[in-house]
């Protein structure tokens, strides 16, 4: 009878994780900002692009290196650099959306946030899969923004680590943040949305300082697996006998 019971262990485990993931993409009103896991994988995430300057450097340093990040891309943005926002796609990375115009939802009402979503969107779409992810401007978000989000499927997704390269500091302080702060499960900020920035000169140091420590990277939502995983090897455990 023990085969048969940790048979039907299993499948009742199996009908537990799809009710879960069912779940979870109906209610992505929450945020994340890393990940709970034992594994050395992070997340590189860009902001604000694509821009004519920094954004081929960026994708020239990511595909040498042969890791794929996740950019938040601007609707204005990628509608001014079209061919950008393609060849990030083209390259392998994904596509999160940062609104089109970078304003700071709360101070918008219910109908503006949703436009800011649908324009973004629309520019998106014509190079990428529609988003599923969504990082608000600067971090900011109130229970309107984080329904708005919910209405549209995304997962709002922030950071755990922000080295503050936007604010041009020298590439060699960017990379000694990320460095020093990186843990398994993090998400790290990054910005291709302006010229210059200390961002291309830094991005080959931060890879290469990761993987010396032993890191790998993923996107987003390949990280955002790994906790799901783990919750999925957590149910099993709780009902095999």
């Amino acid at each position: 009878m023990k085969p048969f019971r940790l048979l039907l262990g299993a499948f009742a485990a199996l009908a537990l994780m799809a009710g879960a993931a069912e779940q979870h993409l109906a209610h992505q009103s929450h945020t994340v900002s890393k990940v709970s896991t034992p594994h050395k994988v992070v997340a590189l995430t860009i902001d604000d692009g694509p821009h004519h300057k920094v954004t081929p450097e960026i994708l020239t340093i990511l595909k040498e290196k042969q890791v794929k990040a996740t950019f938040f891309v601007l609707g204005v943005s990628a509608e001014h650099s079209p061919r950008l926002l393609a060849q990030e796609v083209a390259d392998g990375h994904e596509i999160g959306t940062h609104t089109y115009s970078h304003p700071i939802l709360p101070r918008l009402d219910a109908k503006r946030i949703a436009e800011e979503f649908d324009k973004a969107e629309k520019v998106i779409i014509t190079a990428a899969p529609p988003p599923t992810l969504f990082r608000p401007p600067g971090g900011a978000y109130n229970p309107q923004v984080l329904e708005a989000a919910r209405q549209k499927g995304y997962t709002v997704v922030l950071w755990s680590i922000d080295p503050r390269d936007w604010s041009r500091p020298p590439a060699d302080k960017v990379v000694e943040t990320v460095l020093r702060n990186v843990r398994p499960g993090s998400i790290i900020l990054l910005h291709d949305g302006q010229h210059p920035l200390p961002t291309p000169q830094a991005l080959g140091r931060i890879i290469d300082g990761l993987r010396e420590q032993g890191y790998e990277f993923v996107t987003v939502s390949e990280l955002l697996q790994y906790n799901e995983v783990r919750h999925s090897f957590s149910v099993l455990f709780h009902i095999l006998p």
